[in-house]
């Protein structure tokens, strides 16, 4: 879950926006290339080649996207029923 301390938050919030802010620069088409690649030099740099640290690894990816879909997509797609109507 992303709901660290705000100490903790403080330690990262300013490297995350400039990081932000330098994958912006890349351009709209070039951005999920970049994020990916980020984000892999990321899990690189933390995680060490074993067992272990690939699966905490790839379970804080998921969390991540089960995370985002939750907090984002979900409310995005709930909006659109509404606009658009259900399908179902």
């Amino acid at each position: 879950m992303p709901y660290i301390k705000k100490d903790q938050r403080a330690v990262v919030d300013a490297h995350i926006k400039k990081l932000a802010d330098a994958i912006k620069e890349t351009g709209k088409e070039n951005r999920a290339g970049v994020l990916n690649y980020s984000v892999s030099c990321l899990l690189k740099q933390l995680y060490e080649l074993r067992y272990s640290e690939v699966n905490e690894a790839v379970g804080a990816l998921e969390c991540i996207k089960q995370e985002y879909y939750r907090r984002v997509a979900g409310p995005y797609e709930d909006l659109k029923i509404k606009e658009n109507g259900d399908v179902y």
